[in-house]
């Protein structure tokens, strides 16, 4: 980690010098490095953007800036009061480049801090709801900016053949010599690979539309107030081209587990009805509006699908030799792929449920002339 006087050094490249200035770590993200800044009266988040996951940060700052300009402009036109709370806004660096590369390779970028919000890491129905209005609300102020105008971030992030094509190497390598252990699990993977693989198929059939999304749909990406009312969708690095049952279904992946990912307890692992229930009201409220018909009757098999995918990535990574995700024991890859899958088992039995909900809220959000 950077010491205080090379972050203040960073500090210094976006705004103007000042003796009174502190940087403190702020929260523990899985991919960048998060920094509060006060300088001053005013306060800031400053970030190390993590170049070997995001290989192009001209591109992905380009694409934040897209989006959050358009967001801004949307509450404007809707003469939404406080709109600095509601939207994120990056600081330029005295080179207007929207990031800063410091004399190591580490690309940096700056913030103001969003006063007086939270985030949850855990969810309940009430909540879900509110999720869901966010996540419709943010796509739907997107809708006129189609992804495919944005840059891949992470290339191929959430495209089941290509991920499908990854285990499928992994199995025939068998790098790490676990195949025999596993098979049993490589076999429910291909059973329904055929399945699974339907949203590229409807795309490249000009039946299911890449719009932009957030890909990375969970609760703490959303930032409340006091109150427990929606301030603003953040962690916009993943923001890029996709199908929005991805979002939908990364959403009911994370939130709407009644055990942990990785969960050794199996019995712990099934799909929370209810929370999905609430989101997708939510999320259907905003959204009904935009989305086509197609859209809507595979939202609750994105659920299913997002699943899915984890599963397959978790146990390549478990075949590779655990390359790929950090683990707490040699097993950690394995477990998860047990519970990632018995997540699955539980939305397969469930489905005509989630099915029915969703179709239900969808019939009640279409105007008269949409049904």
């Amino acid at each position: 980690m950077q010491n205080s006087d090379k972050l203040k050094e960073v500090v210094f490249q976006f705004i103007d010098k000042n003796d009174n200035t502190e940087v403190k770590p702020l929260g523990a993200g899985h991919i960048n490095d998060s920094f509060k800044v006060k300088s001053g009266d005013k306060e800031y988040v400053l970030q190390r953007i993590n170049h070997s996951v995001f290989k192009n940060v001209p591109e992905l700052q380009n694409n934040i800036l897209r989006v959050t300009t358009h967001i801004r402009k949307k509450l404007e036109d809707k003469n939404v009061s406080d709109i600095d709370r509601k939207v994120l806004t990056f600081i330029p660096a005295h080179d207007d480049k929207l990031f800063y590369e410091d004399e190591d390779g580490n690309y940096w970028r700056m913030m103001h801090f969003i006063s007086d919000s939270k985030s949850y890491d855990s969810i309940n129905p009430k909540l879900a709801y509110r999720a869901g209005l966010a996540f419709g609300e943010f796509q739907k102020m997107l809708v006129d900016l189609p992804g495919e105008q944005l840059f891949e971030t992470i290339p191929n992030f959430h495209n089941m053949e290509f991920r499908l094509d990854q285990f499928r190497a992994s199995v025939r390598s068998n790098l790490a010599g676990r195949l025999m252990e596993v098979n049993n699990l490589v076999k429910e993977i291909e059973a329904r690979a055929e399945e699974m693989t339907k949203p590229e198929r409807l795309h490249r059939e000009g039946k299911l539309p890449k719009r932009t999304n957030h890909c990375d749909t969970k609760v703490n990406n959303i930032l409340f107030d006091k109150n427990d009312e929606v301030l603003c969708v953040v962690d916009l690095d993943t923001v890029m081209p996709g199908y929005v049952l991805s979002d939908f279904g990364d959403f009911m992946r994370t939130g709407a587990n009644t055990g942990k990912e990785d969960d050794t307890n199996l019995d712990n692992v099934s799909i929370d009805l209810d929370i999905f229930e609430g989101y997708t009201k939510g999320y259907l409220q905003n959204a009904a509006s935009f989305l086509t018909d197609v859209e809507i009757e595979n939202l609750a098999f994105g659920a299913k699908l997002l699943t899915y995918m984890q599963t397959v990535r978790f146990l390549t990574d478990y075949l590779d030799g655990d390359t790929y995700y950090k683990i707490k024991s040699g097993k950690h890859n394995l477990e998860r792929t047990l519970a990632q899958f018995k997540l699955l088992q539980s939305m397969e039995e469930n489905f005509d449920k989630m099915q029915q909900i969703v179709l239900e809220a969808a019939a009640e959000n279409k105007t008269p002339s949409e049904k």
